[in-house]
């Protein structure tokens, strides 16, 4: 009787319409999530050129640290998005929230692409890109939850396969940013690209940003959300009534978040401190977001089956494994064959543990604060754990004198996300 009743459920023109609208939410979430990272990488795949010009010293290695620390410190703006803009969207609505993130994202974008450089405006220039990069991370803080919720609340059925889309959509977004690092370091001369390439990648940007918001205007609010009854107090009830589930979230987040800003620093450690190629540094980034937005639907689905947290926590184990072991190779045989094996690898393992993760977070939070819980928990982990990365990478290298620090940040940070996922797992029963 079961199995009768869930096949004439397959077969309804009900399902096929939720489906469809589902689809449909892939598009309007996806594109704006895709954006944020496309200006991530963007910035962290242009950190050398980008210091050169707005962050100027007498030594290089300063002027990349104070690069890096504008995208460090953008980072701390997140947890702030996160509380304005998860609770709007809590209250308002999933789709309200995702159309002001995609407008304070655009102005941000806006900023930096036109923005003067320190040899035209001194120090102004920098407090530009500063401010630009502060107003990304307001958005982004809200944007993640936001699209998660809408995406998730949208499917009907193989939610864990809807919500790797937003991964996948980042795969893709650090595919395309690879590739204009890849081709305008390799194809234009120093000076043309000091002096007008770098703009070119976040001038295409803008283009992405009306279309996305285009994209939502046309899409309706999500039915879960319009048949909940929103809290009052939504910021209070995640942080009093669900600390628990807030605190575990932080520490699942926690390894992917590194594992993504590792891939965004890997072009510069390899310029910088492998005095590898730049075509062989940029080949890393293309990689690595050809594996993420290849596999994350195919993980995603994976996940449907067998339960998300089963698979991040062989993704996790993994990179316990083998993170030491294939940086030293890469330190010992620095060449474009070892870095493609290796980005193969811990693209993997990253895809692995990101595609289920955004149906594992929208599943241990109530409706009511889903968005709330989502962006504070997320946000906290990016700003501690990964948005200071390439900061702290580069500072422990210069320190240590040790190419191998950035595997020793990650096996510490793989080793905290573990062990939130046996929490998540026992106590929340999140299979």
């Amino acid at each position: 009787m079961i199995d009768q009743s869930r096949s004439t459920l397959l077969r309804s023109p009900e399902l096929e319409r939720k489906r469809k609208d589902a689809r449909k939410a892939v598009v309007a979430a996806s594109i704006g999530n895709g954006l944020e990272w496309f200006d991530l990488v963007v910035y962290g795949t242009f950190a050398v050129t980008i210091s050169k010009l707005f962050f100027p010293t007498t030594d290089e290695n300063s002027s990349l640290l104070l690069a890096f620390a504008s995208f460090g410190v953008s980072f701390l703006m997140r947890p702030l998005g996160a509380i304005i803009i998860g609770r709007y969207a809590d209250k308002a609505g999933r789709k309200a929230g995702l159309m002001l993130s995609i407008v304070l994202m655009f102005i941000g974008t806006l900023l930096i692409a036109t923005a003067p450089t320190a040899a035209t405006i001194g120090v102004a220039a920098s407090i530009i890109i500063l401010t630009a990069r502060l107003l990304q991370g307001f958005s982004a803080g809200g944007e993640f939850a936001s699209a998660t919720a809408f995406l998730i609340e949208y499917a009907p059925d193989r939610k864990a396969f809807y919500g790797s889309w937003q991964v996948a959509t980042q795969g893709a977004a650090i595919l395309l940013a690879g590739l204009f690092g890849f081709v305008l370091n390799n194809y234009l001369s120093t000076q043309s690209l000091e002096s007008w390439g770098w703009r070119i990648p976040f001038i295409f940007a803008l283009a992405i940003g009306p279309v996305g918001w285009y994209i939502r205007t046309k899409m309706e609010e999500t039915p879960e959300f319009l048949a909940t009854e929103t809290s009052k107090a939504p910021l209070t009830e995640a942080f009093v009534a669900n600390r628990g589930r807030l605190w575990a979230v932080v520490g699942v987040v926690a390894l992917c978040s590194v594992a993504n800003y590792l891939a965004l620093y890997m072009p510069t450690y390899a310029i910088v401190n492998l005095e590898m190629t730049k075509s062989a540094a940029f080949v890393s980034t293309l990689i690595f977001g050809s594996v993420m937005a290849v596999c994350a639907p195919f993980i995603g689905a994976l996940a449907d089956k067998v339960g998300a947290a089963r698979i991040m926590t062989f993704a996790a184990i993994g990179t316990l494994v083998v993170a030491l072991p294939l940086f030293i190779l890469l330190v010992n045989v620095p060449t474009i064959a070892t870095m493609i094996g290796i980005e193969l690898v811990f693209g993997f393992l990253a895809t692995a543990y990101f595609a289920p993760l955004p149906a594992l977070l929208a599943a241990i939070f109530p409706p009511q604060i889903r968005t709330t819980g989502m962006s504070l928990g997320y946000n906290i982990a990016v700003t501690v754990f990964g948005g200071f990365a390439p900061f702290i990478l580069t500072w422990l290298i210069a320190g240590t004198g040790s190419l191998l620090a950035p595997s020793f940040y990650l096996l510490a940070i793989a080793a905290v996300s573990l062990s939130s996922l046996v929490v998540v797992r026992k106590v929340y029963n999140q299979g």
